[in-house]
């Protein structure tokens, strides 16, 4: 059994074999299951049940999250008396497996029965773990991606059918149609939100209003940096009379941690571990933190996410509405045409990067140069690897071109980081925890890292994929405009011209070599970094370097003995092979 990967299936998996419980569950030695309190539980009394077969372990993170949302839907079936949860354990020992089994009230294969766990794992092909297979009364497969479902639908997807499947997303997909702020915050059990006071505020007060839902983890550090830019912007609101409401749907699953966050706010909140607040994520399709969704005054979404919005404009990209946006898309763009080195790097009193040993340089001694800014940090691996490449482009530049430097933009936990990484580096950069990362990170949208922004000699922003362009065409790309990147591209081209577009090769005789672009590769044939053209094929991932491809062995065809001429009509040389 592999663990700790969560069940991506989308559809519902069914096998019309019926599998006899008793055959499927029972030994030659055994005839019964267990609880967790050592009783046992003869299988034939599971007959006419449905059952849910459980394959997890407590060491596997996506299983100790499911097993609470399964304990609740099974604790809510257990009345009715035809649902049986079975545990297989993906324990090697046993003290582990009685430590997990003992919070669950349902039953289990033995630990001593691992042939009969085995069996199971492999009659339903597990593949990861969490992993729920649900058998109807007949013993048929009715799904095998239950974990998915479950966490969806919860309770109401009982008796996990697929005709209640499609009945549940029909009642989405209608649900979607005729949205209305209850609809989205009302569960069968609360009609209401909390105050930071613990007051409960009725749904209804809120409709009519413009309502941001924010999908927040206190824990989480890019939530700790925005929640307070929300708040003040949620302030100022209020303070001019805007019909604004913010409604915090807790992710976190500890309760002390979401109650301390969520004290000095002065909004709303569903519950913390709301059944509504996964739910909810999944209806939104959430798929990055912080994430505010806006509500508009109708119940309908207005904004998928307006948290970026805020931390550019804050106040001003209130209403939210698509106009607001297309007036902040113009105020943005003027903004970049107005750009210079000194609007985005100077800050007050807070004009200066810094060289070695702390010494201070003006920016104003950097206006007119090419200049990149590296956005890296020393716990990242892509950073570290990708560092060498940009000190090998950084030399050759400079020593054509004094007229460009690099600043280092540092995302270090620490000072004493900073200081290692930095170094190791022959350029400047910004003091560590300068206030001006931030709006740095801002202007450029800094998701992820390293990355490199190009700026001119007037201060305006060549591009933020040079990162990209210095991995596949060095220093030959400088100064990183597009000019110059056609440029490159006509003498790619032409460097191509006359090569054979496919070919057979020794080292991979299986199929023909095709000549394609590719980015970044490893050549199979002499095991060095290729970039660009590359003899490949697509079916086994092989790539040759042209030079490799292009090049014969001593004595083939003609029996030529001139390796230093390898193919008549080319001369190859470094990393490629030219038509002489």
């Amino acid at each position: 059994m592999i663990g700790g990967g969560e069940e991506n299936v989308t559809e519902i998996v069914i096998n019309d074999e019926a599998h006899d419980f008793s055959s499927l569950l029972s030994s030659f030695e055994r005839d019964f299951l267990v609880r967790n309190n050592g009783d046992q539980v003869k299988i034939e009394t599971l007959k006419g049940k449905k059952l849910a077969l459980y394959f997890s372990a407590s060491w596997c993170g996506p299983c100790r999250r499911f097993t609470p949302t399964l304990i609740e839907v099974y604790n809510e079936l257990s009345s009715k008396g035809d649902f049986e949860v079975i545990f297989v354990s993906g324990y090697e020992d046993e003290e582990s497996f009685k430590g997990y089994f003992s919070k669950m009230p349902w039953l289990a294969i033995p630990f001593s029965d691992s042939e009969t766990r085995d069996r199971l794992d492999e009659l339903f092909q597990v593949r990861g773990i969490p992993h729920c297979v649900i058998l109807d009364e007949d013993g048929k497969v009715v799904s095998d991606n239950g974990v998915e479902i479950i966490q969806e639908y919860g309770i109401e997807v009982y008796p996990f059918t697929q005709q209640k499947i499609k009945d549940l997303k029909d009642q989405e997909e209608a649900a979607r149609k005729n949205q209305s702020l209850r609809s989205i915050l009302v569960s069968r059990s609360r009609d209401f939100v909390i105050s930071s006071d613990g007051k409960k505020v009725p749904v209804s007060e809120l409709e009519g209003k413009t309502v941001g839902l924010y999908f927040s983890l206190f824990s989480y550090q890019a939530c700790d940096d925005f929640t307070p830019k929300l708040d003040e912007v949620y302030e100022k609101l209020k303070a001019k009379g805007e019909n604004f409401e913010i409604v915090l749907i807790p992710l976190e699953e500890d309760e002390e941690s979401f109650n301390q966050g969520f004290k000095s706010l002065h909004w709303f909140a569903l519950p913390v571990k709301d059944k509504s607040c996964q739910k909810l994520a999944r209806y939104f399709e959430l798929a990055t933190l912080p994430t505010l969704v806006i509500i508009g005054p109708d119940g309908k979404t207005l904004q998928s996410n307006v948290a970026e919005a805020i931390d550019e404009h804050g106040v001003l990209a209130y209403p939210f509405t698509p106009e607001r946006f297309t007036e902040l898309a113009e105020v943005e763009k003027a903004k970049q045409e107005a750009q210079t080195l000194e609007s985005i790097l100077v800050s007050g009193d807070q004009d200066f990067v810094i060289g070695k040993d702390g010494v201070k340089i003006p920016v104003t001694d950097l206006v007119g140069k090419n200049i990149l800014l590296y956005f890296s940090a020393h716990w990242c691996p892509q950073c570290r690897a990708f560092l060498p490449k940009l000190m090998d482009a950084y030399h050759k530049i400079k020593a054509k071109d004094d007229a460009f430097e690099v600043i280092f933009i540092s995302y270090d936990w620490d000072q004493a980081s900073f200081d290692e990484f930095f170094s190791g580096m022959p350029w400047l950069a910004l003091p560590f925890g300068d206030p001006r990362k931030a709006s740095l990170s801002r202007t450029f949208k800094v998701c992820g890292i390293p990355l490199l922004v190009a700026i001119g000699p007037s201060g305006k922003t060549v591009t933020k994929e040079a990162r990209d362009i210095i991995m596949i065409h060095g220093a030959d790309a400088y100064p990183f405009t597009d000019e110059r990147l056609k440029e490159i591209e006509a003498e790619i081209e032409e460097l191509a011209k006359g090569w054979p577009e496919k070919l057979k090769h020794k080292l991979h005789e299986e199929h023909e070599l095709v000549l394609a672009r590719r980015r970044v590769y490893n050549c199979d044939g002499c095991d060095e970094e290729g970039h660009v053209w590359s003899y490949y094929c697509d079916k086994c991932n092989f790539d040759l370097h042209p030079k490799c491809a292009l090049k014969e062995d001593k004595g083939a065809n003609d029996d030529s003995k001139e390796e230093e001429n390898p193919h008549e009509g080319w001369n190859c040389d470094g990393e490629i092979c030219v038509k002489v």
